[in-house]
């Protein structure tokens, strides 16, 4: 590309930002004054203005996108993020490794929901589609703003410097070019369900007609936010080199607390879908979880609080705090004065029925993302009340969130096998006994071998028994299958779970979660080393699993690639007298195209991955020229939490997938499925009813 056409386009990106802005202003401000006024003019410009911003916030992006690979260093964002030798894939994924690209990145992915949303939904949802537009483009709007007075990506520099500073190192990660754009995907899906619920609070249409593309967008924003979460305990573990993926980092808990109310609303409003019930639940949890996905970036953004994954402290943290301020001002006004509108339309006949487990179901998840929050704001809260700013550490988060999650893993067992309304003695007896007894054979097999963590026990007795439940839910929907169609087990598993997607997809997401459990309970059993090595000595330790492991240190090395120098030092490992191998950990200084150190030392950490285990070697430094300083790790199950991010991201693609309502009559009886496609059996038995 030539510098006159960069050039070109970069000046055109920077046009279109302040462009973008007015249209989104203009669309906020007719939408509701066309409702307001009963304009349908207004309404339809409103909706032509979002679309023109949208448009032109893609123009910014790729102006912005085109001031990086051109190494336009008068651009403050692009001197600042990259350098002249920085790989062409980290030129590309520095886009959101810093405040002003990250907050055009938000941008660029709520434009483009906006548009999806209202082109999707207007027809189906008149009424409150002026409202849907009118907040997206609030939100919008707010954005903008901010990039254009706050944190301008195409802002100056006085002078042009020879070369960039180049990305940290800790960002030049296959994974931070997946993490990133994974959780704001999640983060900004949000605010759909928050604009529908802002249109249902203003109209008072809060039956269940404004579920269905709330439900939709909630479960894209769920999805997105379990790879984004899943990959970035995967970062932190292959990158940051302290042994573990999960530490209750501030931003780490951002992430968090929205996909525990998401989830939770996932779960209810399937209550109200039903029995219309939890009204009130389903629309605080969808203000809610936006509310919290503002707050996780305010945390990022302010400079509050301190963390590895937060950009410096800048004027844009008081942005964002007018904004979660006003926007929790004007959601509780609108949900307070139409608390008459959201009376359930049933009430809870047993405190032993599904309903009551769906309900000890979101007093779960609600509790879990208070004690997050709380142990996240505590540091804020005690430095403005004492003066004095208090850290709450992992113990905190862990003495609260262990039980309540393992609450969380029974209910996840329970609530498939209890009846609607009511439960019956001989209902809980014929559906809790095969999983009952796969969890208590369970807990008696792992004492007998000598488990002796009470959290680890209970943590495996309990997924031993959602395992049961998911099996045997499993094996009676394919076994009517097999009676019905005289299909095989291989067909009749593949036909129940695409006729039933909601249901199955539901219990895919529950078996991932599952395998996470379990693989965080291995970390009641992991072992650390420190250890000292010349080149060619020798240091063994017994793992969790009793195998005798010997490391000898093969030397340490120095050398220079790409963009790094190197300090290297490889472990020659073996189990039980077997070799399995070179265990490798560097320590790498990242110079600019000049040369010049640019950051301070990154660490790349080296792990022998099994299934069983993970061995995990981190080089702490080097004295003199052969001796090293290592920390030796053993994490039992780390593959596995892994593994159980990919099960539930299968498991939401296939609930995701989009199922029409039908009505099928056979035999006599007619089996009746919901709008998500889930069966209405009583039992083994398909309900006998009278065909229309």
């Amino acid at each position: 590309m030539s510098s006159t056409l960069a050039n070109g386009l970069i000046v055109l990106g920077e046009l279109a930002l302040w462009v973008a802005l007015l249209m989104a202003a203009w669309s906020a401000t007719v939408s509701f004054a066309g409702v307001s006024g009963g304009r349908r003019d207004l309404l339809a410009s409103g909706e032509r203005a979002l679309f023109a911003s949208a448009g032109f916030v893609v123009l910014a992006s790729m102006g912005l996108w085109t001031a990086l690979f051109a190494h336009d260093f008068s651009i403050k964002f692009v001197a600042s993020y990259t350098s002249a030798n920085l790989p062409k894939v980290y030129t590309f994924t520095a886009f959101w490794a810093g405040q002003a690209g990250s907050l055009l990145f938000w941008a660029l992915i709520l434009a483009m929901y906006s548009a999806a949303a209202v082109y999707f939904g207007g027809k189906r949802n008149r009424e409150l589609m002026p409202y849907v537009t009118g907040t997206l483009s609030v939100i919008s709007l707010f954005f903008l703003c901010t990039l254009c007075f706050g944190a301008n990506p195409f802002e100056r520099l006085d002078w042009v410097p020879p070369d960039g500073r180049g990305m940290n190192p800790q960002l030049q990660n296959p994974g931070m070019a997946i993490h990133p754009p994974m959780l704001y995907l999640g983060y900004v899906a949000t605010s759909v369900p928050f604009a529908y619920a802002v249109g249902a609070l203003f109209t008072r249409r809060l039956d269940v007609d404004w579920l269905g593309p709330v439900r939709r967008w909630s479960l894209v924003s769920w999805f997105f936010l379990t790879i984004g979460i899943t990959l970035g305990m995967w970062w932190a573990y292959v990158e940051l080199g302290w042994g573990g993926y999960w530490a209750w980092d501030p931003v780490e808990n951002a992430s968090l607390m929205p996909w525990l109310t998401g989830t939770a609303f996932l779960h209810s409003i399937m209550i109200q879908e039903k029995r219309g019930m939890l009204r009130k639940w389903n629309v605080v949890l969808v203000v809610s979880t936006f509310l919290l996905s503002i707050l996780g970036t305010f945390i990022t953004r302010s400079g509050v609080i301190q963390s590895v994954h937060s950009f410096a402290q800048s004027p844009v943290g008081t942005w964002f705090s007018g904004f979660l301020v006003a926007s929790l001002g004007v959601s509780a006004w609108l949900v307070a004065t139409r608390l008459p509108d959201l009376t359930s339309q049933a009430e809870l006949e047993s405190m032993v029925s599904r309903e009551a487990a769906f309900l000890y179901n979101n007093l779960a998840f609600v509790g879990i993302a208070f004690s997050v929050l709380w142990g996240t704001l505590f540091p804020i809260l005690s430095e403005a009340v004492r003066g004095e700013k208090i850290t709450v550490g992992p113990p905190f988060f862990n003495s609260v969130n262990i039980p309540l999650g393992l609450m969380l893993l029974a209910l996840t067992g329970i609530g498939p096998l209890i009846a609607w309304r009511r439960a019956s003695v001989q209902n809980l007896r014929r559906q809790f006994t095969t999983p009952a007894l796969v969890g208590v054979a369970a807990g008696i097999a792992l004492l007998a071998m000598g488990m002796r963590d009470f959290y680890a026990v209970v943590c495996y007795t309990l997924a031993a028994f959602v395992l049961g439940t998911i099996g045997q839910e499993f094996w009676k929907g394919i076994r009517a299958r097999m009676k019905i169609h005289q299909e095989n087990a291989a067909v009749a598993s593949i036909r129940l779970v695409g006729r039933n997607r909601r249901r199955y997809g539901g219990y895919i997401v529950h078996f991932g979660m599952v395998t996470m459990f379990a693989a965080f309970a291995g970390l009641a059993f992991k072992k650390e080393f420190d250890v000292t090595l010349r080149s060619g000595e020798k240091f063994e330790a017994v793992d969790p699993w009793g195998h005798r492991w010997a490391f000898t240190s093969q030397g340490v090395s120095q050398f220079k690639t790409l963009n790094r120098y190197v300090t290297a030092v490889g472990l020659a490992a073996t189990r039980d007298g077997k070799p399995v191998g070179i265990i490798k950990s560097e320590k790498r200084q990242h110079v600019d195209s000049r040369d010049q150190p640019t950051f301070e030392p990154s660490t790349e950490v080296g792990i022998l991955e099994t299934a069983k285990q993970d061995t995990y070697v981190v080089l702490a430094g080097v004295t003199g020229t052969d001796t090293a300083e290592m920390r030796i790790t053993f994490n039992p199950l780390t593959w596995w939490v892994w593994v159980g991010g990919m099960v539930m991201g299968i498991g939401g693609l296939i609930v995701m997938w989009p199922q029409a309502e039908r009505r099928r009559v056979q035999s006599g009886y007619v089996a009746v499925l919901a709008p998500g496609g889930e069966e209405a059996v009583r039992g083994e038995a398909r309900v006998p009813v009278e065909a229309p």
